[in-house]
């Protein structure tokens, strides 16, 4: 990963954490093809013109610029308990979700307040960032701040398509008229549920209820799972 301002440079020097990773951890070396991104949608295809213990030093071939995802897929991941909201958010980054908010439900057992609620957060975002350089992204997810259920309303209201998945809903996702355009909200909600309260809320939001199958999914599995039937069903997996 490196920055704009590198990308538009014909040689790319990557020093620091991500030198040291490349060179010493996957053992680049002179002559091996590398892509470089700057997690925006730019990428720099180079080759390897030498390296050190430190840094790596690339020449660049080509460029691309990959054009903002459309149909957006956001999914609102409920906080799940101990390390699953990392795990989710990495099979949801390797999958193509585009934004992940987490979300204070009410059934949420974990709770993230002041510092721990930081560090929290960071730790979802270091693993999106992580995940994003392992499937070879070259655009990396939005990790937002922590939403309350208002907010998650108003995300459903202004998208295309806004889900609730629900294993006792009355239609399977795969049912749903995908939309072209806009943003596809995804709700997961915890292990105990959606509540009612916040499931009349986010209908009232316009959101639908759906069901990804006849098993009952984790938490930490179902936002990645609907993401993919999502993608396969427009034009983003094709």
């Amino acid at each position: 990963m490196a920055d704009a301002a590198q990308l538009r440079d014909d040689r790319i020097v990557l020093s620091g954490a991500e030198g040291r990773h490349a060179a010493t951890v996957r053992r680049l070396a002179a002559g091996e093809r590398v892509d470089v991104t700057d997690g925006h949608g730019t990428l720099a295809e180079c080759v390897v013109t030498g390296s050190r213990s430190d840094l790596l030093e690339l020449a660049v071939l080509a460029r691309r610029a990959e054009p903002p995802p459309s149909p957006r897929i956001v999914v609102v991941q409920a906080i799940p308990k101990g390390d699953r909201g990392e795990l989710a958010v990495e099979i949801m980054t390797e999958v193509g979700v585009d934004v992940v908010v987490p979300w204070a439900a009410e059934r949420c057992v974990a709770r993230w307040r002041g510092d721990r609620g930081q560090r929290a957060l960071a730790r979802w975002q270091v693993t999106a960032i992580q995940a994003a350089k392992q499937a070879r992204r070259a655009r990396f997810p939005e990790i937002t701040a922590l939403a309350e259920t208002p907010g998650v309303a108003r995300l459903a209201a202004a998208a295309s398509l806004a889900i609730v998945l629900d294993p006792g809903g009355p239609a399977g996702l795969r049912s749903l008229p995908v939309p072209a355009s806009g943003d596809i909200v995804v709700v997961v909600g915890p292990e105990g549920g959606v509540s009612p309260a916040e499931a009349a809320r986010l209908a009232k939001a316009g959101a639908v209820s759906a069901r990804l199958g006849p098993s009952v999914l984790r938490a930490s599995s179902a936002g990645a799972v609907a993401a993919a039937l999502l993608l396969s069903a427009c034009d983003r997996w094709t």
